[in-house]
């Protein structure tokens, strides 16, 4: 991996290379500073970082590039962890070992979650989250999980099968519409994710229930 400062011009030559698949990631300065508090990272964004190797690092690009073309909902708190995980990753410099993370409040938490139910299914930022706390996107992110066991986005998604179980029990639509009640793109899409959670298919989860 490479990682060039502003203005930096690089170049490269190979002279077999059939393949190449490259993800490239730019990053607003200001924008980093403000939304995820690393405002004394200025100095790691002016060093050259080249042919540089970090599994870590790259695992979350590579996730964060899957993700770019998910229309789901909570595809927007995913990808925002992801970028704030990537940037503290880059330019956070490394802290002292600590205790356990410190959570969120009790207001901050039930501003959160109070916001999460009113907006869903739709997408959320995770800096309009984290604005509401008065916190960096990156320590919101840790004091979320903190809290709950679960990073924003996935509390999202566990909210939204719990609307779809209420859904499945207490209304007649069939799965189209209860899919499209709580953000997802089809039946079908639907049906697997809720598959993946709950262990059982919503037909079957509903059947099981009501008989």
């Amino acid at each position: 991996m490479y990682f060039a400062p502003a203005q930096m011009k690089l170049w490269g030559y190979s002279a077999d290379t059939r393949y190449i698949k490259c993800a490239t990631i730019s990053f607003d300065v200001k924008m980093l500073q403000e939304r995820l508090g690393i405002s004394e990272s200025v100095g790691l964004m002016d060093v050259p970082r080249l042919r540089m190797n970090d599994d870590r690092l790259w695992t979350l690009i590579r996730l964060l590039a899957d993700a770019i073309d998910d229309s789901d909902p909570t595809t927007q708190l995913y990808g925002d962890s992801l970028t704030a995980a990537i940037a503290a990753r880059l330019f956070e410099r490394p802290k002292e070992a600590k205790g356990s993370e410190r959570g969120l409040s009790a207001i901050q938490l039930k501003d959160a979650m109070s916001y999460l139910e009113a907006k869903m299914p739709a997408r959320v930022e995770l800096a309009t989250l984290a604005e509401l706390a008065g916190l960096s996107q990156s320590h919101y992110s840790r004091a979320f999980k903190a809290s709950t066991g679960l990073a924003p986005y996935q509390w999202q998604l566990q909210a939204r099968i719990e609307r779809a179980k209420d859904l499945l029990l207490n209304t007649n639509g069939c799965l189209q519409d209860v899919a499209e009640a709580t953000g997802f793109a089809d039946a079908v899409h639907f049906g697997r994710t809720f598959r993946k959670m709950t262990g059982a298919t919503p037909a079957a989860w509903r059947m099981d229930r009501l008989t």
